[in-house]
Formats: structure tokens, sequence, C-alpha cells
């Protein structure tokens, strides 16, 4: 393999990353916001309050999107597997 083929699988892993966390950091993010936001319009100040349901919406989100999840890097170990039997 060549340095730009070399680059080319760092790029597609880096992308596959992406597209496989993403979906759950944001989801993270939102529950996050929505928990601060109602911590701030009510002066509650528990700290662990925002673990519970962030955990609750990232477990639903990885539920659901886990098939996408499977294919993603199932689809980038095959083409990590071509560039190596192609040498």
């Amino acid at each position: 393999m060549t340095g730009a083929e070399i680059l080319d699988v760092a790029r597609d892993g880096i992308w596959t990353l992406l597209k496989v966390a993403g979906p759950l950091m944001l989801v993270g993010l939102v529950v996050g916001v929505i928990i601060a936001l109602f911590q701030a319009l009510t002066q509650i100040q528990e700290m662990t309050l925002v673990f519970i349901p962030k955990i609750i919406a990232i477990f639903l989100t990885m539920l659901v999107a886990l098939p996408f999840m499977g294919a993603a890097l199932g689809g980038y170990m095959t083409r990590v597997a071509a560039h190596i039997a192609g040498g």
C-alpha cells in the first residue's frame, strides 16, 4: 500500500467513526442541554440528575441505531480487508 492509500483508509476510518458515534453524541448533547435548561429554570442544582436521563436516551438511541452502526462498521472492515488482500 502506498502512502496515499493509507491516508484514504485512515480518512475512511475517521468518517466511519463520526457516522457511528455521531447520533449517540448528538442525543447525549440534546438531552444534556434540556436537563440543564430544566435545572436552570427550577433552580435544582443536583449534579447527578443529568446522568440517568442521558444514559437512558443514549441506550435507546443505541438500540435503534445498532443495525446502522453494525452495517457501517462491517462495511469499513470489508474495505480494509480488501485493501489488505489487494496488497
